[in-house]
Formats: structure tokens, C-alpha cells, sequence
């Protein structure tokens, strides 16, 4: 295909959005080219309008582009109507660069997708202005767009370890608890507690414990496996679900995060703290399914034993008649707070 690119640099030295110019006639592309490369612009050319499309179609596209309106292959409207078309692809503002002037003509450039359109020849000074509109449209949007990510994030994730909230996490347990409805197997688990927690903020400060409930988070999330859920419960309280374990395999993965917490001690700024958890496990087997209250309540049993033998280790429960429930297909989930 056909395609030219440039790096150029804007006289501040920042280089400015990537753009396309699609023309089929030199002359006319070599204009807006060098109309663009001395504003700042980095360059992407296609001769034709099926190489337009590839470019920006493929990752990494322009977010700018200027479009002659008749091209071999596909014509500027055309183009916009494809761009248009691909609703999960960034937004790319389009300009139409036209020798026509009918109002319908125009009109019908705009419904195709275009969003302004410049008449040949252009003015140097109007081109200039009407991409500064589109830049700004496209740095509102992707303004909006990181609000909107970060809206995302808070409503998902602990604001303080970064890891996902007691909502997410107990929708993973549901989420298990019903998969395993569907198709059996097992799977598990872990209740975590920081031991002394108190104790750490009333002797280094709150910012330590800050400090030591981050990296308590970090070093459980590498201890488990990517497909493994993590969550703060509440406090210094942590959840864990484990997909495809039982009691036995769920319990060595408590014992992997334990060993990682008490490894070294916590540095803050208020000095180095050592820090211990204790873990309480359960698990949801084929021969022994459990509804998610039930297996919580036998976690927290087991990690009430864990407390109460000494904490720095991690027990696994034992089925109790009193909290045994199994499941069946309108199993009720847990509701989270």
C-alpha cells in the first residue's frame, strides 16, 4: 500500500497528534502535508481510500485525519461511514477537504460521519483553526474517558491497597459457588487477618499502618495466582477465592501468602514493622458443597482457631452440621454491604 509516515517535531519540541492526509492528487497532498509538518503534526499519508481505511482501522490509528472527498478505492464518505461503524475503536475526528459547495452535498458528507468539512482550496489559517477544534473535542473526550475509568476503579477497588473491594470479591465467591452448580468441582476460600494490627498503629502511627495494610496487599497478590481473586474484607481483613482447589490445595496457598507477609518486615516511614497473618480456609467440594454464607462462616471459624492457637498460621475447617448448606440451583448468594 501506499504510505508515507513522518516524525515531526513542533518548534517547542513536542510532537503533536498523529494525523492522516488521504489524496490521491500530489500536489494538493504535498500542500496540507506541509502545512501540517510546520505546525507540528506527526504525518501519516495514504494515496488512496482503501489505504486511509487500513490506517485507521489498525491500532494505533491517527486521532485526526483529513479526507479529500473523491479518492480511487473508497471515496472520503465512504471512509467515514466505515470509521463510524467500528464503535469500540478510539474516536477519530475527520475533516473532509471538498471542492463541492452544494449544501446538500455537504450536508450528506456531515450524516456520513464527518465532523467539519474545508472547501478547496483551503485557507492555511481556517484548516488551522478548525483542527484546533478538533483537538480540543478530542482532549475533552479523553478527559471524560479517564473520569470515567477512574468512577470505574473507585466503585471496584480499595482506594487504599488498590486491590478489588469486598463487593467484587463476594461477587467472585457467587460467582464460583454458581459455576460450581453448573459444573462441579471445587473451589476454596481464605480468610486473612493481619495479627496485632492495633498494636501496629498504636505504636508506629496510622500512616504506618497504612503503610503495612499496601504492602500486606502486594505481597498476598503475588503469592497468588492471576486467576485468583483478592479483595480487603474490611479493616485488616482480606478475602481470597480460589478457582479449581480443594481444602488441601487452598490451604497451601494460605501457607505461601503467610510465609510472604512474615518474610521480611514492612518499611515505613516511621520505621521497619514486622507483620504476621493468620488464615482461616474453607473449600467447597463436590462431595462437600457449601452455599457462600456457609463457607464463609466455616473461614471465619477456622481463622478464629488460627487466633486462638497462637495466629502466625492458617487453619482449614472442618464441615460443621450447623453451617453445612448444600447447594442447589436457587442457592442464595451473598449479599455484599
Amino acid at each position: 500500500m501506499g504510505v508515507e509516515t513522518g516524525h515531526i517535531m513542533a518548534t517547542n519540541g513536542k510532537i503533536r497528534n498523529r494525523i492522516l492526509i488521504a489524496d490521491d492528487d500530489p500536489l494538493s497532498r504535498r500542500m496540507v502535508e506541509a502545512f501540517l509538518i510546520k505546525a507540528g503534526y506527526e504525518v501519516v499519508v495514504a494515496v488512496d481510500g482503501i489505504d486511509a481505511l487500513h490506517i485507521l482501522t489498525a491500532e494505533n490509528s491517527p486521532s485526526l485525519a483529513i479526507l479529500d472527498w473523491m479518492m480511487p478505492g473508497l471515496e472520503g464518505p465512504q471512509i467515514c461511514e466505515c470509521v463510524r461503524a467500528h464503535l469500540d475503536r478510539p474516536y477519530v475526528y475527520i475533516l473532509l477537504l471538498t471542492a463541492r459547495s452544494e449544501k446538500n452535498d455537504l450536508l450528506n458528507g456531515l450524516q456520513s460521519g464527518a465532523d467539519d468539512y474545508l472547501t478547496k482550496p483551503f485557507d492555511a489559517q481556517e484548516l488551522r483553526a478548525r483542527l484546533h477544534v478538533g483537538q480540543r473535542i478530542l482532549d475533552l473526550q479523553a478527559s471524560l474517558i479517564a473520569a470515567r475509568e477512574e468512577m470505574r476503579f473507585q466503585a471496584t477497588h480499595d482506594l487504599l491497597t488498590g486491590i478489588d473491594n469486598r463487593s467484587v470479591v463476594i461477587d467472585a465467591i457467587n460467582k464460583e459457588s454458581s459455576r460450581q452448580v453448573r459444573e462441579g468441582g471445587s473451589f476454596g476460600v481464605i480468610l486473612l487477618d493481619l495479627d496485632h494490627f492495633k498494636n501496629i498503629n498504636d505504636t508506629w502511627g496510622h500512616l504506618a499502618g497504612d503503610a503495612v495494610l499496601k504492602e500486606s496487599a502486594r505481597r498476598m497478590t503475588q503469592a497468588l495466582r492471576r486467576y485468583d481473586t483478592l479483595g480487603r474484607y474490611g479493616g485488616e481483613e482480606f478475602l481470597a477465592v480460589v478457582p479449581s482447589s480443594d481444602g488441601v490445595g487452598t490451604l497451601a496457598l494460605a501457607e505461601r501468602i503467610r510465609e510472604a507477609i512474615q518474610s521480611a518486615p514492612v518499611t515505613t516511614a516511621d520505621g521497619d514493622v514486622p507483620v504476621t497473618v493468620s488464615c482461616g480456609v474453607a473449600a467447597s467440594t463436590a462431595s462437600d458443597r457449601l452455599d457462600p454464607p456457609a463457607l464463609l462462616h466455616l473461614a471465619d471459624e477456622a481463622l478464629y482457631r488460627a487466633k486462638e492457637l497462637g495466629r502466625n498460621r492458617s487453619e482449614l475447617a472442618a464441615s460443621m452440621d450447623s453451617a453445612h448448606s448444600v447447594l442447589s440451583s436457587d442457592a442464595a448468594p451473598i449479599k455484599s454491604l
